[in-house]
């Protein structure tokens, strides 16, 4: 049966998979919830969207994007707060830079209140897949990719944009070892490191397996140019506590704009921490560990949050991180952030929005 909210077309499953689902035993990103938001571009202009049962896709062996990589993707959760309401978390902050990624790879342009609308309602309808606990959540992923069959170096005329959603608990489960990768690069000048895009994370899939098999979790990305300036950690943002100052790499168009980066920066200062954003060297963070100036690191990222570092590979030696206090600044600004996330507090800021 298909009803309509609004502009969008429902269609219900016919019986809900989750039941049959253990909430309590998650590996993340591997189950999936009943519902999914499809809408395709042709002829120039969005059609109908529609909420559907969660199924494959069927698509031609000459579908464009399985060529040449023109997809585009988000991340985003919704948090259960204190009175079992299920919320997004600057949801408006994504779809921006969704349409970021959209521009620089030649994909259309997406309507921020449909967007919106298309989100909200599919987690209303799955909501209930939310599992329970202070590690819980439900993950979003927007995406968008080149629908067109045809063999061709250009632009698709057409595009589907769908979003599903995958209950998730706690991404890592201890503080991680990264390896500052000194040989390959993540993103170049000029390039896409900044966009949301596939074929950035292709390409960083051969040296981080490399940087696994000796032990690492991730690699700490360096600049393309000289291997001299530290970019990010695996597929998060990253910050160094140097000399008391929270830091991280300024945004120069190889790094992507995480929202968790900027709500993080955003209650530093609001906490009276002291932050920068510049060009941090390889050079400052390997001594800075060996001399005690860098006190601390975690990655950030929609996924993990704030995931602690407590291991620096370099040139085969590995740093050691001081342990993180419970009252550390980084623990602090986790708990300020998932207590806005969660409704355990005021919003001042306008980030969390009802579904």
């Amino acid at each position: 049966m298909i009803r309509t909210a609004s502009a969008i077309d429902i269609e219900r499953v016919k019986k809900s998979r989750l039941q049959e689902t253990d909430l309590e035993h998650l590996k993340f990103g591997r189950v999936f919830t009943d519902h999914m938001f499809v809408m395709d571009y042709e002829g120039g202009k969005w059609q109908q969207p529609r909420i559907m049962p969660y199924a494959d896709l069927e698509l031609s062996p000459a579908t464009l994007v399985l060529h040449y990589a023109q997809t585009i993707f988000e991340g985003m959760k919704a948090y259960r707060d204190e009175e079992g309401n299920v919320n997004l978390f600057r949801p408006q902050a994504n779809i921006a830079r969704m349409n970021r990624s959209a521009k620089r790879m030649c994909m259309p342009h997406i309507p921020e209140d449909l967007f919106l609308e298309g989100l909200k309602e599919l987690v209303r309808l799955d909501g209930a897949w939310l599992p329970g606990g202070k590690d819980a959540a439900l993950y979003i992923r927007p995406f968008m990719f080149a629908s067109d069959e045809y063999i061709g170096v250009k632009p698709s005329d057409g595009y589907r944009f769908m979003i599903f959603i995958c209950p998730v608990r706690g991404y890592y489960q201890e503080p991680l070892r990264v390896k500052l990768e000194l040989e390959y690069s993540r993103a170049f000048p000029g390039g896409t490191g900044e966009v949301k895009c596939g074929g950035n994370y292709a390409g960083g899939l051969y040296p981080s397996k490399m940087g696994q098999d000796k032990g690492y979790h991730q690699n700490l990305w360096t600049d393309a140019m000289e291997h001299k300036y530290i970019e990010e950690s695996g597929t998060m943002n990253v910050f160094f506590i140097i000399d008391g100052v929270l830091t991280t790499p300024s945004l120069d168009g190889t790094i992507l704009a995480g929202i968790t980066r900027d709500s993080i920066l955003t209650l530093a200062r609001e906490k009276g921490l002291k932050t920068a954003e510049r060009k941090i060297t390889v050079e400052e963070v390997v001594n800075g560990i060996r001399n005690g100036k860098v006190s601390a690191a975690f990655g950030a990222g929609t996924a993990a949050t704030i995931a602690p570092i407590k291991v620096v590979g370099y040139k085969g030696e590995d740093l050691e991180l001081p342990d993180l206090k419970a009252d550390s600044e980084v623990n602090l600004i986790g708990t300020m952030l998932d207590n806005i996330r969660r409704g355990a507090v005021a919003d001042k800021h306008g980030w969390v929005v009802r579904a």
